[in-house]
């Protein structure tokens, strides 16, 4: 039901809510704690006047039976009293009680038959009453020896007083609920109106579909101000990513131009002179360019598209070893400075890494050089580093050397500038990097912690330890 209401609603009605049972709550704990509390005022003043009549009764008996004695001289108060003998007849009763007479009910029947006081809730004709009972001493020449004495006070007092307070909580109930929807719907409204400028923004640049747009950010620096940057910085981002995919298009565009324009200039000429050796090479030289194009474009694209790589366990050494023996083409070393290196990867993914590398050592090059694959640990990290025998890269070059179509001064013609840019899509995939320096790129990746080893360093450690302490 509450689909359909605004938050602003929601919150109103939440907050009455709230009001309404923390008073109810009150409406029975406040009046139950003022019920006891005067009902056990009334109790002490049926028990004092209990006190001064038998005292009375003690001291000097006949007093008891003249007119006036019982009518609370001392307490005062609208208290009722009647003295009964040990038979339960009337010796005496107060003038306030007129025609009407005390019930004989549980407390004087405990008084007089248990000799224990009593305390009992009774009807005085249509009034409610409390009644306390307490037995006089046997001894003395008085008739109420032996008897008991009923003092008995009204309770509509109490009852009206309770009405009175069940009235005003329900009453402020009723007035605080209001005033904490009135309240809550005001501070919604200004604490929400941001979200509504915010709402109206990305109304608008979904209508534009112009990621350049922001959002207003609010001038407070609250919750609502948080998720205003976070959304303008989401903005960001994607406007950045529609750029990058901009310029990629073009220069895939301009990339396969160059290998489709020759291919159709060769099938030009073979449509005109013939078949001729030069060109039918040039035409497969074309095709095989496009090809390898096309096949880096679909794996870039794989890469930005894929989750982010779980894999296998892949021992680092074993799989740079197979890429070294499989490249016949070149002298590659292999080069293990931890043997036991191992991560969590795809293997195919990191294979196209590693030889992408290796691909990339090879053509730039000095022909015939070495090609030099390194395997290490560095702490947590396992680097895998290529490195080849020519001049390298300046610094300015390596920080462009992993952009997407990029080709150095010294590049030769032919590759299609995405080998770079897919080495480090895998690696970032893989929760990993890759830098360049002079000859050198190095992959590093989350190395898996070989536990075995750690416990035998960590038995070595402490054994030396032992050695080393004195006796």
């Amino acid at each position: 039901m509450t689909r359909g209401l605004s938050l602003r609603a929601r919150i109103a009605a939440a907050a009455a809510v709230a009001i309404v049972v923390a008073v109810a709550l009150l409406a029975v704990v406040v009046p139950a704690l003022l019920e006891r509390q005067l009902t056990n005022e009334l109790d002490r003043s049926l028990r004092g006047r209990a006190v001064e009549v038998a005292r009375l009764a003690s001291a000097t008996p006949a007093l008891v039976t003249e007119p006036g004695a019982l009518e609370g001289r001392l307490t005062g108060g609208a208290l009722f009293v009647q003295v009964v003998d040990r038979r339960g007849r009337i010796v005496a009763r107060s003038g306030g009680l007129g025609g009407r007479l005390l019930p004989a009910g549980a407390p004087l029947r405990a008084a007089l038959r248990e000799r224990r006081t009593a305390y009992g809730d009774d009807k005085l004709g249509p009034d409610p009453i409390r009644v306390y009972a307490a037995p006089l001493g046997a001894l003395g020449s008085g008739s109420a020896a032996g008897g008991a004495v009923v003092v008995a006070g009204t309770t509509s007092d109490i009852q009206e007083t309770l009405s009175s307070a069940r009235r005003l909580v329900l009453l402020s109930a009723l007035a605080a609920a209001a005033l904490a929807a009135l309240t809550a719907t005001l501070l919604s409204r200004r604490a929400l109106a941001p979200l509504g400028r915010l709402s109206s923004g990305a109304r608008n640049i979904e209508r534009s579909g112009d990621a350049s747009e922001r959002l207003p950010a609010p001038a407070t620096r609250d919750e609502v101000g948080e998720l205003a940057d976070t959304l303008n910085a989401m903005l960001a981002s994607l406007e950045r990513a529609r750029e990058s995919e901009q310029r990629f298009v073009a220069d895939a565009s301009h990339e396969l131009r160059t290998p489709l324009t020759a291919l159709r200039g060769n099938a030009a000429y073979v449509a005109r002179h013939g078949a001729d050796p030069a060109v039918l090479a040039d035409i497969e030289a074309d095709a095989a360019r496009l090809a390898s194009l096309l096949d880096d474009l679909l794996a870039l694209a794989r890469e930005d598209a894929a989750a982010p790589a779980r894999g296998e366990v892949v021992a680092i050494v074993e799989l740079v070893r197979d890429i070294a023996a499989a490249d016949e083409d070149a002298l590659v070393i292999v080069q293990a400075g931890a043997e036991a290196a191992t991560v969590r990867a795809e293997q195919v993914a990191l294979q196209r890494a590693v030889g992408n590398l290796v691909r990339n050592a090879r053509t730039h090059g000095p022909d015939g050089g070495q090609i030099t694959v390194t395997v290490g640990l560095d702490g947590e990290r396992a680097r895998i580093t290529v490195a080849d025998e020519g001049p390298g890269l300046s610094a300015d070059e390596a920080a462009h050397a992993f952009e997407r179509f990029w080709r150095g001064s010294r590049a030769r013609s032919g590759g299609s500038g995405l080998g770079l840019a897919i080495v480090r899509a895998i690696a970032e995939r893989h929760g990993g990097s890759v830098s360049a320096d002079g000859p050198r790129f190095t992959i590093e990746l989350p190395a898996i912690r070989d536990l075995s080893e750690s416990r035998r360093r960590n038995s070595a450690a402490s054994l030396s330890a032992d050695e080393g302490s004195p006796p």
